[in-house]
């Protein structure tokens, strides 16, 4: 079966976020207040076939650790639709 997999990375919250505090730049120039914080990540879907949703989920946490994040700098979040 064909399973939707949605993984969300981001930079760990205790690291300075460059491309984020770029935005919240852009956003204060263009008159947008209220803002008070950004942090840019990614969104990344995958189609995975597999046997079950578990094992779907467990071939995505292996891409995310392996290729699709630094575990330096980010974190991600996987879920299978």
């Amino acid at each position: 079966m064909t399973y939707t997999v949605q993984i969300k990375v981001m930079p760990h919250k205790e690291l300075l976020d460059p491309q984020g505090k770029a935005v919240m730049g852009g956003l204060e120039n263009l008159g947008l207040t209220g803002v008070e914080d950004v942090r840019v990540g990614k969104h990344i879907t995958l189609q995975i076939n597999a046997d079950s949703p578990e094992k779907a989920k467990e071939m995505a946490e292996e891409a995310s650790r392996k290729l699709l994040s630094n575990s330096v700098m980010e974190y991600f979040e996987v879920s299978v639709n």
